[in-house]
């Protein structure tokens, strides 16, 4: 699980669904496209190898880009953090935090950090963290979408703002209080791929994404719940390219855990047009939206919704039952008002003008009758062509 599928799962913590193919590391979009429902969005190869391209750049000549951005005139201590294993990463990375020399600036490439979510251990990897000389700790966000007239897209910069979050979170969990809650968003510059930067205040998202990740459920509570043999896979041929897993299988075994879907899905999850689809098919009202979900109280279902509108169920004591009546019978009076107005069939209507007001219209003059084309070819041969006859040099 990396930040980005972290922050996604903070934004929707009550996704099981989620959580638990996250953890264990199942490719949601492989499931997606065996089950008939592959997910519409995703970064292409070319912004791939832009972004990297990119990040090269900022980060070339040790880091002098960079340095330039954060205001720094001299160079930058630029330990290694080579390790083996992902544990002697995250500890080479916590021992680099610790000996930074005060007063210097130093540039952390890549570090590796730990973060328990859940109850399980999850390994994030900015793009840099810089320790300036007062001793803090400044997270470095590189994307390659554009800063144009000093603006970006806000919710790719919230969507970077959220990530770097998860970011902060981790190293607060290694000396709490050093992490700045500026972070700092490398761009390219208008349509050049000239870096330049901005501060983004993420106090926010990262109060946001705090209280999201307490409300996480232990995975190990979702799947003691499972029913046993539970499993993802997908059975692969040989060559490893084609699923063989029956597709119904596979949805059962999907089903099993539960999701909540809600439209914001679509632009962060895999599975979105699968959960969407079973959203739909049961009528629930998630799949129009949170807000909505949140204002109708117990009233779960599009079924329960347009039975409590019609006084067919409810408590006309909760305050979304007597809201939807409210709304129906206005939207009953609406259409009663309209269908009075509108006009009948013709003649119905007492402003319609009678024929005898209606001013008769002259009758259209029949055109002139046509010579049949034999004739007219025969008229034509008769006459002497234009020209015939004519003494040369005589009048014409």
């Amino acid at each position: 699980m990396d930040a980005r599928a972290l922050a996604a799962l903070a934004a929707n913590p009550g996704c099981k669904r989620r959580a638990v193919m996250d953890a264990a590391g199942v490719d949601k979009g492989a499931v997606a496209e065996a089950l008939g429902s592959p997910a519409r969005f995703g970064q292409s190869r070319f912004a791939f190898s832009r972004g990297h391209a990119f990040e090269a750049r900022v980060k070339a000549d040790g880091c002098a880009e960079l340095l330039r951005l954060l205001g720094s005139e001299g160079k930058a201590s630029l330990p290694d953090l080579s390790a083996p294993g992902p544990e002697g990463r995250v500890a080479r990375t916590r021992m680099a935090l610790a000996e930074a020399v005060p007063g210097e600036w130093t540039l952390l490439d890549h570090p590796l950090l730990a973060l328990d979510v859940a109850g399980s251990t999850v390994h994030l990897e900015p793009d840099a963290v810089v320790i300036a000389p007062d001793g803090t700790w400044i997270v470095v966000e590189i994307k390659s979408f554009p800063i144009l007239d000093g603006g970006a897209d806000a919710m790719k910069v919230g969507a970077a703002a959220r990530q770097s979050a998860v970011y902060v979170l981790a190293l607060d969990a290694v000396d709490p209080g050093r992490t700045r809650a500026d972070i700092l968003l490398v761009c390219p510059k208008d349509f050049s791929n000239l870096p330049t930067a901005d501060r983004v205040d993420i106090r926010k998202q990262l109060a946001v994404t705090r209280r999201q990740l307490t409300r996480l459920t232990r995975i190990s509570d979702i799947t003691d719940l499972l029913p046993e043999g539970t499993t993802f896979d997908l059975s692969y041929t040989p060559d490893g390219r084609t699923p063989t897993r029956p597709r119904a299988e596979l949805a059962a075994a999907v089903d099993t855990v539960p999701a909540a879907y809600a439209p914001e899905c679509l632009s962060t999850c895999e599975l979105a047009f699968h959960c969407r689809d079973r959203s739909r098919a049961a009528g629930r009202v998630e799949a129009l939206g949170r807000s909505l979900r949140g204002e109708l109280g117990d009233l779960t279902t599009v079924e329960a919704v347009l039975a409590a509108a019609h006084g067919r169920a409810g408590d006309p004591r909760d305050p979304a039952v007597a809201a939807l009546r409210r709304a129906a019978a206005l939207r009953e009076e609406a259409m009663s008002a309209a269908a009075e107005a509108a006009p009948g069939p013709a003649g119905d209507d007492a402003n319609a003008p009678t024929a005898a007001q209606v001013p008769a219209r002259a009758p259209a003059r029949p055109p002139a009758p046509r010579a049949p084309a034999a004739t007219t070819a025969a008229t034509a041969a008769e006459q002497p062509a234009a020209g015939a006859g004519r003494v040369p040099g005589g009048p014409a």
